[in-house]
C-alpha cells in the first residue's frame, strides 16, 4: 500500500477515511449530492470513455451512456450499451473526467435491447490520479461489492460510502446474469473541484445572464411560478385551464398579449406545448423559463420582445400530462429510466391519440371519382372518436376543443430524448412502410419554420456534434420529416393541420429527456434565442380581412393558394393568416353564398405578413334568397338549382371523360 499513496500525495487525507468503516456522519453534517458528471447529455464526449475490451464497435465504451437507446437494427454501430469482449473479472470501463473530481455515486442500468437481456449483478468501483494506479473503494477493510441491476431498464443508484477525489473513476463488473453478458449503461456522480488555474475548464463553462428561476417544478411549484409572474406582468398574462387530466389536475394555460383574454382582430394566435410526455421535462422547464423572460424583458421595455408581445397573442402549456409529470418527478432527473410517467394515467400515449385524418383524406383522393370533392383542410373529426367509449384521453380531448376554439396559426410541442425538429406529416402514406418521406402540401413552408428553430439553437446544427442516440439528422440540417423518421398515426401535427389552420411542428429539445437542474442555465441558453424565433415565423406569409360589401366580416370563409392543395379558413371576425415562403401568389377567398374574389400577395423577405384583403359580393342567388325571407315567402325556389348544377356537372364530366 505505502508506494500507492507514494504517487498520490493529492489523496492522501482524503484516503485515511476509507479504512474504518466510518460510522454515519453527524446529522447536522449534510452530504453534499453531486450532479451527474454529463454521460446522458452527452458533456462527457466519446474520448472521456474508455472500456478493457470491446465486443464490437456498435457496443463500445462510447455507448455505455445511461438511458442511450439502440437503433432497429441493434447490430449496428449503434447499439444500446457497453459490451465487454469478454465474461470476465478483468473487464471495465472508465471515464476520465479531464480534471479533479468529488465522484458520489453510480447508476447503472442494462443493455437496451428488443431481443437480448444482459445486466451486471455487482461491480466495484476504483478510483485513479493518472490511469496507472487505482484505488479500489472499501467497505471496511476489503472491496466494496455494490450491487447492480435486476432487469435492463430501471436505473440504480449506488452512492459510494466516502466521496472519493480523482480523475479518474472505473466500474469493474464482479458478476453479471446468468447466460448474458457483461454490459452496462452508466452515470456517474461527482462535483469538478474548482481549478483557477485552468483556462480550458473555465471557457467551457456555460454560464446564463437571465435572472430566471432555474429549477424543476412540481404542479403546485407551477402553479405558483405562474402567479407570481401574472402578478409581476399582470396587464399582459393571463391564467386559464384548457380543461383536466385524468386524476383531476388543471391542464393550466398562460396567454401572453397586451390585450389578454380577448381574440384582436388581425393579430395571429400562436402555442408551445410542453410535457405530452409527462417525463420529458425540460420542455416544461423552458416554457416556464420563456413565461418568465417574456414578463421580464416586457417590463424592460426590450423592443424585440415588447413587439411580439403587442402584435402576437402567445399561449404556452408547459405540462399537458401533469399526472404522467408527478411519476415522473418522483423518480427523479436520474432515476426514471426513458420512460416512467411518458404515458397518461390511464397509459395514453397524448403524441398519437388524436384521430387518424390522414387515412380519410388519403382513401378520398386515391377513389378520385367521389363526385364531391374531399376538402384538403378541416376534415372532420370521425363520429366513433366522438363517443364516450373510444380510448382518448381526457388531456387528448382538451387540447382538442382548445384547438377548436382559438384560431391558432402556428404551434410548437416542444418533447426530449433527441435533438432535431421534426414537421409533418408524421405518418406514411404506404400501408406497409415503417419509413418514407411524406410531405404535406406546404412542404417548403414547415421545412422553413423546422429550419427557423433548428438554425438558431446552440447545438441542433452543429456538424461537429455527437448524435444522441442513433440517428443523425446533419443532412437535413437537424430537421426531419416526421414519417420519414418513424411513422405515428393520430398525432398531434397531423391532426392540426387537418383539421385546424394551425401549423404544428415537434420540437425535440435535448438528448436527456431530464436533465439534472444543474443543467437548466445551459439548456435555457441553448433554446432561448430559438424559442423566440419560432414565435416571430407566425408573422410570415399573407395576413387579411374577408369582408361582405358592408364592411362586416365573413366567418369560415375559404382562402387557397394556387398550386397549393391545402386552403385556411377565416375565424370568426372574418380575419385569415396563411403562412407562406417569399414569393408571388395567386390567392382566392371564397363563402357560401358569395362571388369568388382572386388577387395576387406579394410575400416579401422581411418580417410582418403582407395584407392581403379580401371584399367578397353576395351571389345574385343569395340575394333572391334574402329578398324571399324578407318578404316571408317560402324559399323553395332555389332549392333545385345546385342539384341541377350537380346533374350538369357529372354530364359534363362524362363528356371530357
Amino acid at each position: 500500500r505505502p508506494p500507492t499513496r507514494a504517487t498520490k500525495p493529492k489523496k492522501a487525507p482524503k484516503r485515511e477515511k476509507l479504512y474504518p468503516e466510518s460510522p454515519p456522519p453527524p446529522p447536522d453534517v449534510v452530504r453534499e449530492s453531486c450532479p451527474p458528471l454529463g454521460l446522458e447529455t452527452l458533456k462527457i464526449t466519446d474520448f472521456q470513455l474508455h472500456a478493457s475490451t470491446v465486443k464490437r464497435y456498435g457496443l463500445g465504451a462510447h455507448r455505455g451512456r445511461l438511458n442511450i437507446q439502440a437503433g432497429i437494427n441493434e447490430n449496428d454501430f449503434y447499439d444500446g450499451a457497453w459490451c465487454a469482449g469478454r465474461n470476465d473479472l478483468h473487464q471495465w470501463i472508465e471515464v476520465d473526467a479531464r480534471r479533479l473530481t468529488r465522484f458520489t455515486g453510480v447508476i447503472t442500468q442494462g443493455r437496451n435491447s428488443l431481443w437480448l437481456s444482459d445486466w451486471v449483478t455487482s461491480y466495484k468501483v476504483m478510483v485513479s490520479n493518472d490511469s496507472h494506479t487505482w484505488v479500489t473503494v472499501k467497505n471496511g477493510s476489503g472491496d466494496m461489492i455494490f450491487e447492480g441491476n435486476s432487469e435492463k431498464e430501471i436505473p440504480v443508484l449506488n452512492e459510494l460510502p466516502v466521496p472519493m477525489v480523482a480523475r479518474y473513476i472505473r466500474i469493474n463488473p464482479q458478476s453479471w446474469l446468468d447466460n448474458g453478458s457483461i454490459c452496462l449503461r452508466m452515470e456517474i456522480l461527482g462535483c469538478p473541484l474548482p481549478d483557477p488555474n485552468n483556462y480550458y475548464h473555465r471557457r467551457n463553462e456555460m454560464t446564463t445572464t437571465d435572472d430566471l428561476d432555474f429549477k424543476h417544478h412540481n404542479y403546485k411549484e407551477m402553479r405558483q411560478l405562474m402567479k407570481v409572474v401574472n402578478e409581476m406582468c399582470p396587464n399582459i398574462t393571463r391564467i386559464y385551464n384548457i380543461g383536466k387530466s385524468h386524476q383531476g389536475l388543471k391542464l393550466y394555460a398562460v396567454e401572453i398579449s397586451d390585450h389578454p383574454g380577448e381574440h384582436e382582430v388581425g393579430e395571429p394566435e400562436f402555442h408551445y406545448i410542453a410535457g405530452a410526455h409527462g417525463n420529458e421535462v425540460l420542455g416544461r422547464e423552458l416554457l416556464l423559463l420563456l413565461l418568465q423572460f417574456l414578463c421580464q424583458e416586457y417590463l424592460a421595455q426590450n423592443t424585440r420582445i415588447v413587439r411580439l408581445v403587442e402584435e402576437t397573442r402567445i399561449h404556452l402549456v408547459p405540462s399537458l400530462n401533469p399526472d404522467g409529470y408527478e411519476k415522473a418527478y418522483e423518480g427523479g432527473s436520474e432515476l426514471g429510466g426513458w420512460s416512467l410517467g411518458r404515458w397518461t394515467h390511464d397509459g395514453i400515449d397524448i403524441n398519437n391519440n388524436f384521430p387518424d385524418l390522414n387515412t380519410l383524406l388519403w382513401e378520398a383522393e386515391d377513389r378520385q371519382n367521389v363526385p364531391r370533392k374531399v376538402p384538403n383542410h378541416h376534415i372532420a373529426i370521425p363520429e366513433w372518436f366522438l363517443s364516450e367509449n373510444a380510448t382518448v384521453a381526457a388531456e387528448t380531448r382538451a387540447v382538442i376543443a382548445w384547438m377548436e376554439k382559438i384560431p391558432f396559426v402556428l404551434g410548437g410541442n416542444l418533447q426530449g430524448g433527441e435533438l432535431v425538429v421534426a414537421y409533418p406529416y408524421d405518418m406514411v402514406r404506404s400501408a406497409w412502410k415503417t419509413q418514407e418521406h411524406t410531405p404535406t402540401p406546404d412542404d417548403h413552408v414547415f421545412r422553413w419554420l423546422a429550419y427557423s428553430y433548428a438554425s438558431t439553437h446552440r447545438l441542433m446544427t452543429d456538424a461537429r456534434r455527437r448524435v444522441c442516440h442513433t440517428e443523425d439528422f446533419q443532412k437535413e440540417e437537424g430537421t426531419v420529416n416526421g414519417a420519414s423518421w418513424h411513422t405515428v398515426a393520430g398525432s398531434l401535427n397531423d391532426f392540426s393541420y387537418l383539421h385546424t389552420n394551425c401549423f404544428e411542428l415537434s420540437i425535440y429539445v435535448g438528448c436527456d429527456k431530464y436533465p439534472h437542474e444543474s443543467e437548466l442555465p445551459e439548456e435555457w441558453e441553448n433554446n432561448r434565442e430559438s424559442l423566440i424565433v419560432f414565435m416571430e415565423q407566425v408573422h410570415r406569409g399573407i395576413k387579411g380581412l374577408v369582408r361582405d360589401l358592408h364592411g362586416k366580416g365573413i366567418p369560415n370563409a375559404i382562402i387557397s393558394v394556387e398550386g397549393v392543395n391545402h386552403d385556411v379558413r377565416t375565424a370568426s371576425d372574418g380575419d385569415y393568416w396563411r403562412l407562406l415562403n417569399p414569393g408571388e401568389y395567386v390567392v382566392t377567398a371564397k363563402a357560401e353564398g358569395f362571388t369568388a374574389s382572386t388577387k395576387n400577395c406579394m410575400v416579401g423577405y422581411d418580417m410582418g405578413a403582407t395584407r392581403c384583403d379580401f371584399a367578397l359580393s353576395k351571389t345574385n342567388l343569395a340575394r333572391i334568397r334574402e329578398i324571399m325571407e324578407k318578404l316571408g315567402k317560402p324559399v323553395s325556389l332555389p332549392a333545385r338549382r345546385p342539384r341541377l348544377r350537380g346533374r350538369r356537372r357529372r354530364q359534363h364530366g362524362r363528356q371530357h371523360g
